[in-house]
């Protein structure tokens, strides 16, 4: 699939976006890193008000090295862009349909709105660029996407068969005063909680959460 030495890809976007259930579709070895996290107790116990884990990135950063899989691989968690890759996939979505889907899947009014703030304000692919620079993320808009599309185009940039990209999506407009979105809130979908560090409602939040 890639030529020469192995390819970790990392599959990351704020909860909602379709991660796991593309990760599913893959042909190549998946690490769900969230489950992982709490599976490995790589955490420092849990925020109450939240229900999610204070991740231990650096604990997280020694499982992989030791336990990831040989040969190309996906590591997919809203945390992944966060750890060692080679390159990031961002998963985009429009932030109307991410707060519908966090609402069904049960999440509280509250958090489903944080975490469409959080797509809207580009949270995750700053993070992402910031961490592996434009030229290793891939920026993918998939609200109108089906899962085994999603899931090609993640196998497209593992082969590198599609270049990098970031820029083209643009959900500010959902930011919009009369929809009482406040811009300062940095809280990602997943129940990750940037003002400490990665947390999640999905999973493990951190100091850097899940």
């Amino acid at each position: 699939m890639s030529d020469g030495a192995s390819v970790r890809v990392a599959l990351t976007g704020t909860p909602g976006t379709g991660k796991t259930t593309a990760a599913e579709r893959l042909s190549v070895p998946v690490v769900h890193l969230n489950d992982v996290i709490r599976e490995a107790d790589l955490h420092e116990g849990s925020d109450p008000d939240r229900g999610s884990l204070y991740v231990d990135l650096d604990a997280t950063r020694s499982w992989l090295a030791e336990h990831a899989p040989d040969g190309d691989h996906v590591v997919e968690s809203h945390l992944a862009h966060l750890l060692p890759a080679d390159r990031v996939v961002v998963l985009r979505c429009r932030p109307d349909v991410i707060e519908r889907r966090l609402r069904e899947r049960g999440e509280s009014p509250a958090s489903a709105r944080e975490n469409a703030e959080s797509e809207a304000l580009d949270s995750i692919l700053a993070e992402a660029v910031d961490e592996h620079g434009p030229d290793r993320v891939y920026e993918v808009d998939v609200t109108d996407l089906s899962p085994d599309e999603v899931a090609a185009v993640v196998e497209a940039a593992l082969a590198g068969e599609r270049e990098p990209g970031v820029g083209a999506v643009d959900f500010t407009d959902y930011l919009d005063p009369a929809a009482g979105i406040d811009e300062g809130s940095d809280v990602d979908s997943d129940g990750t909680s940037t003002d400490e560090g990665p947390s999640t409602d999905e999973g493990p939040s951190t100091d850097e959460g899940v």
